[in-house]
């Protein structure tokens, strides 16, 4: 009923590194983020077509594209995040993807109702893009953009209110965003396609293995099993340093221990404890 899948780039910038990591524990997902060392966003099409030739040889599939889509600032320019949201439509149809990955614009949130409009017209044009190519959004809650608090989410996805549009649920993210991930999960049920796997402390949102922080991962795991919810677990680690890490972090320095097939084992472990716990 769950699939796992992964953001590989975790493990290294290299693909082959990446496939055979993953495939050492049985998972035949990646959630395209980091490839080769570059950004998804920014492959072109014919490195795209030969990215998803070795996929293809090695029995792998793409289950989402990790775009930076939204992961702009409200008030930077529309015009060019559209362009490079066709060319990332574009690409999710080469890797075979129904799934690409967005976010609702970087703000000073205390004004987030100042930006509610803009930020609604954007993502209409988001969906209509999106519809027109029968390509599913996933919005994720991040910190300091519309959809950071779970009132702010559901607003989104209820007032858009398209098929096109649902959500990715990441527990460790609304810790940080000093949310209850149980609450937030209640309140966002019925949207919630994709589930990151990503755990953290309330006091310090320091990122955890599974079921190590206060993220409510078995708990939130249990409900979904017990609706025969059937969808992604894709497992971001954050355990550790790795490229592209930093502009995750909007351009803070990272001060971590360089991440790797170690920290990934670790995290995998975790979450197999607790589906097998699940189950």
């Amino acid at each position: 009923m769950f699939v796992y899948s992964a953001f590989a780039d975790e493990i290294s910038a290299d693909l082959s590194v990446q496939i055979s990591e993953l495939q050492k524990h049985g998972i035949g997902y990646i959630e395209a983020r980091g490839i080769n060392g570059k950004n998804i966003s920014n492959h072109t099409a014919p490195e795209a077509v030969e990215i998803k030739k070795i996929l293809d040889d090695n029995n792998m599939k793409i289950s989402a594209l990790g775009s930076p889509i939204g992961k702009i600032k409200i008030t930077d320019d529309f015009d060019a995040e559209t362009e490079k949201f066709k060319r990332t439509v574009e690409l999710a149809k080469i890797f075979d993807t129904k799934y690409i990955r967005i976010f609702s614009f970087y703000m000073d949130t205390s004004k987030a109702e100042k930006y509610r409009n803009e930020v609604f017209k954007r993502f209409q044009t988001y969906i209509d893009i999106a519809k027109e190519n029968k390509i599913v959004l996933l919005h994720e809650n991040e910190k300091q953009i519309y959809g950071d608090t779970p009132q702010r989410c559901l607003d989104l996805l209820k007032t858009i209110n398209s098929d096109y549009l649902k959500a990715t649920f990441d527990p460790a993210n609304f810790i940080q965003c000093k949310a209850d991930p149980l609450s937030a999960f209640e309140l966002l049920e019925n949207y919630i396609e994709y589930v990151h796997i990503k755990d953290a402390l309330w006091q310090s949102g320091d990122v955890v293995p599974a079921g190590m922080g206060d993220g409510k991962v078995k708990e939130i795991l249990t409900r979904l099993h017990q609706k025969k919810w059937n969808g992604f677990l894709s497992i971001e680690p954050h355990l550790g340093d790795f490229q592209g890490f930093a502009d995750l972090e909007g351009g803070k320095t990272v001060k971590k221990e360089s991440s790797g097939p170690d920290k990934f084992d670790i995290a995998f472990a975790a979450i197999e404890s607790i589906i097998n716990d699940i189950m």
